[in-house]
């Protein structure tokens, strides 16, 4: 965790789905999200900070190094987070050294001209969904490789998996792929702690309070396991198998640098001007 706390005026978020927002609001009503979240954390001690969110949804390490790094460059950040990989770990032929060499490439070159870098690990996806228990290699592998680049570039790296809480249903969406909105809170917060932030502590890794009705069990959850299966996994599954993405025809809700309300009562919209 940084010794001081550092003030900042240029916020600049990269990534995928989980930087877009998904997970927290709509297309419609407008995407929020942990970058946005933290933005507005942010604002609080920094009222003249200006953010770009430059994420685009189902990209991978490489795309994002090739689309959004140069971008990202241009805006000259002070501050800078990127968050990728996921993608990356749910392609048949995932190679650990290859997601974590993009990602390297993004921390050197933004270190290099004087941002200061964040990012975070991944949890375990078998502890969400126990369909998902062969990609615990993969995450341990990726993870594993993040905090290495991490040291040689002096990126804070927020570790959100370590913690039962990520556990917790009530913080993923309903594709157990993307943070709820409660969820992306606890990102923010978790990034917000890690950079030693005003106002931040660890609070985002406490347990929430108990659920008002137990997990199903037995064939319950077999059964909601099935309609998960069908909803989201079947789908997603097709995209891949015909070569296509989520973010195909898509650019970042966010690509200039902008004010940011630091009560969230605002968005932004693509342009840049501040909407109500």
């Amino acid at each position: 965790m940084p010794d001081t706390d550092a003030a900042y005026s240029r916020y600049v978020a990269l990534g995928d789905s989980q930087t877009e927002g998904l997970g927290d609001g709509d297309d419609v009503t407008g995407l929020r999200g942990f970058a946005d979240r933290l933005a507005e954390h942010l604002a609080h001690a920094n009222p003249g900070l200006t953010y770009a969110n430059l994420a685009v949804r189902g990209r991978l390490a490489a795309q994002v190094h090739a689309e959004q790094l140069a971008p990202a460059l241009a805006l000259r950040p002070d501050l800078a987070t990127v968050v990728a990989g996921v993608n990356d770990l749910l392609r048949p032929r995932f190679d650990a050294d290859h997601a974590a060499h993009h990602l390297e490439a993004m921390f050197a070159a933004l270190t290099a001209q004087g941002a200061h870098v964040a990012t975070l690990t991944f949890p375990d996806p078998a502890r969400i969904s126990p369909l998902a228990r062969p990609l615990t290699p993969r995450v341990i592998a990726l993870n594993e490789r993040i905090r290495e680049a991490a040291r040689r570039h002096g990126v804070t790296v927020a570790e959100t998996g370590h913690y039962p809480v990520v556990t917790d249903p009530r913080l993923w969406s309903r594709d157990r792929l993307h943070a709820s909105p409660i969820g992306h809170q606890r990102i923010a917060a978790a990034l917000a702690h890690t950079l030693n932030l005003p106002g931040a502590d660890d609070t985002w890794s406490h347990p929430l309070p108990p659920p008002a009705a137990p997990a199903p069990t037995g064939w319950r959850a077999a059964t909601d396991e099935l309609r998960w299966t069908a909803a989201f996994l079947g789908p997603w599954l097709t995209r891949r198998l015909r070569g296509r993405s989520s973010g195909d025809g898509r650019t970042a809700k966010r690509p200039r640098l902008g004010p940011v309300r630091a009560d969230g009562t605002e968005s932004v919209s693509k342009g840049g001007d501040v909407q109500r």
